[in-house]
């Protein structure tokens, strides 16, 4: 059989492909305009001419349990062969 003859099909799907990427596209267009590039010009101007406070990436990083304010860490160091902690024998 030939592959003409599915052809219809194949139109209809590079149709649906072809709209879809059209509208993909529209859209990070208006995402880069309206909202990436006046954010530059918002925030990041305000953070150059020092009416903010300088963008740190560690307030925004994970931090890990004993680094939060407020929490005790009781067990820093837990010993012992309890069936969830890796000791030195090579087996839980």
């Amino acid at each position: 059989m030939m592959l003409s003859a599915f052809w219809p099909f194949y139109q209809f799907l590079w149709t649906i492909y072809f709209i879809t990427m059209f509208l993909v596209g529209f859209w990070c267009i208006f995402m880069f305009f309206g909202l990436v590039i006046p954010m530059w010009l918002t925030e990041g101007l305000k953070e150059y001419f020092g009416k903010v406070k300088p963008f740190d990436p560690e307030d925004i990083r994970r931090k890990k349990i004993y680094e939060q304010e407020g929490v005790e860490v009781i067990y820093s160091e837990p010993k012992g062969n309890g069936p969830f902690l890796h000791d030195s024998h090579g087996h839980h």
